[in-house]
């Protein structure tokens, strides 16, 4: 939803962004009306923990931004676009894995902004995809084709693992693009075989109901180590997921390498569900923060065979498209794509 007011004189054109997670938060401005609207030479981040509220640290960028902007002239910004890693309700939004509460209109009066605007953080994501580039992604088996004008009617699905599990979908209907506010990573896990069973039997005793976010995100990967070692019966070697990977990555422990290969087999099942869910047909996109260790281990494992393993619908999705997106700010480049739509702007480019 869009908080406005009249603006007042000496404002610039750009607009103030953020990707704002339960870890860190990221600011940048955008130019709507450049082609490419993101400038990344104005992005900085800051740790959520530092900041009591996101106008805090949105204060400490503004002030920083006087030190560092590249174009020192330029007005400050009169709108913002914030992207949220929680669940919007109207003007207000509770980030799921932090304390901070964002209500739009004390953030604008606090900011001295014109408007805010809110949207979750992976539907962002969702909307980056029209200003994704070739070198921004790399295909996980068919690749998946560019978004422009060309087609008509396409439909697209995102998710991705970082302090949570999010997850949205894009659909393009002529010139209209919208992407889909959900909260998908909360949906039941469903096991696919015994030994997620097992894990699902452990992770029951610990939290109850087991959604796939308890599996599919940095604790989770955390998660699936200590279910792994505890039907072993052994202790766990490792509470983090940067010492899971890097105990998978250099073979030193056998069950940090099944709980990496266990995280993207899953990722891929739940992956495919997604897709049938929003018939995706056009293509998946990953994203998130633990996706640049795991890449390697998506690549060579059983993702996409898990992907694809969906009995009668199989062949089907064999054809499916998946992509991990490369660009170091999805979250942002999604909010810039949000702020041209909401500045009226076509966001869907001519085929080149």
């Amino acid at each position: 939803m869009t908080t406005q007011r009249q603006a007042p004189p000496g404002r610039s054109g750009d607009w103030l962004l953020a990707d704002v997670g339960g870890t860190n938060v990221r600011f940048a401005l955008a130019r709507p009306a450049a082609a490419a609207p993101l400038r990344l030479d104005t992005l900085r981040a800051y740790r959520v923990a530092d900041h009591p509220s996101l106008s805090a640290a949105a204060r400490t960028y503004l002030h920083d931004l006087a030190e560092f902007a590249p174009e020192p002239a330029t007005p400050p910004p009169a709108h913002a676009m914030l992207a949220l890693a929680g669940r919007i309700e109207g003007d207000t939004a509770q980030l799921t894995n932090h304390s901070w509460l964002i209500h739009a209109p004390r953030l604008r009066d606090d900011l001295g902004l014109d408007a805010v605007r809110l949207v979750n953080d992976f539907t962002a994501v969702g909307m980056s995809l029209p200003l994704l580039g070739a070198a921004d992604v790399e295909p996980i088996g068919p690749a998946v084709q560019p978004l422009t004008r060309a087609v008509r009617s396409r439909t697209f699905c995102v998710l991705g693992p970082g302090t949570g599990l999010g997850v949205s979908a894009l659909v393009v209907r002529g010139d209209q693009v919208v992407g889909l506010q959900t909260e998908g990573g909360h949906t039941a896990f469903a096991p696919a075989d015994e030994e997620q069973i097992a894990v699902l039997r452990q992770l029951m005793a610990r939290f109850g109901r087991v959604s796939v976010e308890r599996l599919l995100c940095g604790s989770g990967l955390v998660n699936l180590l200590q279910a792994l070692c505890a039907i072993a019966g052994r202790e766990a070697v490792a509470d983090a997921p940067e010492a899971i990977t890097a105990r998978a990555g250099d073979r030193s422990d056998a069950l940090c390498v099944r709980a990496v290969e266990l995280f993207c087999e899953l990722l891929g099942s739940v992956a495919g569900d997604y897709a049938l869910t929003y018939g995706a047909w056009d293509g998946v996109y990953l994203a998130g923060g633990l996706l640049g260790p795991l890449a390697p281990w998506i690549r060579r494992g059983r993702f996409r065979e898990r992907f694809e393993g969906k009995g009668r619908f199989a062949q089907a999705m064999a054809r499916v498209p998946v992509a991990l997106i490369t660009h170091p700010q999805p979250g942002l480049l999604g909010a810039a794509a949000c702020a041209v739509t909401e500045s009226g702007l076509p966001l869907l480019r001519e085929a080149s």
